[in-house]
């Protein structure tokens, strides 16, 4: 299943005001989270890709992108997370990349980011973690022989690190393949 949640448009429902676009303060940022989780469905969910869109805001201040960002992902990479969730964040500016950055490396998480015409990764991992998500990413559906092959490790180690992508929701596993998120977007 896929979601597209436009942040802006949460925003503007959780403020009841068409002409706020900019996440400022930890309580706004706590409320549209909240209103994000809502969106993302109840307990008949098994697996789902959300598109997180930041196209419409203008900024975000730290204390949102902790609470929007960081505390979502720290909940779906839990080790009891509400249900298998990946997330692709669309739409983030340069302006909204420092207060984003910043949370990431505050957590060690990381996230799959879309641009124009690819999709890159920000935040904490570890030289492994990013040539496997890479690999994964230009070989559309990948067993774990593939990516080692790629990056030029041993089959054991390749299918250690797809599975530590897995469980930070940056790869999902899909019949013994691997399919980093933003692909299957």
């Amino acid at each position: 299943m896929m979601h597209h949640i436009d942040v802006s448009s949460v925003l503007r429902e959780t403020l009841a005001c068409d002409l706020y676009s900019n996440l400022v303060t930890r309580t706004t940022g706590a409320a549209v989270r909240g209103q994000i989780e809502q969106l993302l469905g109840g307990d008949d969910m098994r697996r789902a890709l959300t598109v997180i869109d930041f196209s419409h805001v203008s900024m975000i201040d730290f204390s949102c992108a902790d609470e929007v960002v960081a505390k979502l992902l720290i909940r779906y990479t839990s080790d009891d997370p509400p249900h298998e969730a990946y997330f692709l964040f669309r739409g983030v500016t340069e302006d909204h990349r420092d207060a984003i950055e910043a949370v990431l490396e505050r957590h060690a998480l990381a996230l799959a980011v879309e641009r124009e015409d690819r999709v890159e990764l920000m935040g904490v991992l570890s030289d492994d973690e990013r040539r496997a998500w890479y690999a994964t990413y230009r070989l559309g559906r990948a067993e774990a022989a593939d990516v080692a092959n790629e990056i030029g490790v041993a089959v054991d180690a390749a299918r250690e690190t797809l599975c530590a992508l897995c469980r930070r929701r940056l790869v999902m596993s899909v019949n013994g393949e691997y399919v980093a998120v933003g692909h299957a977007a």
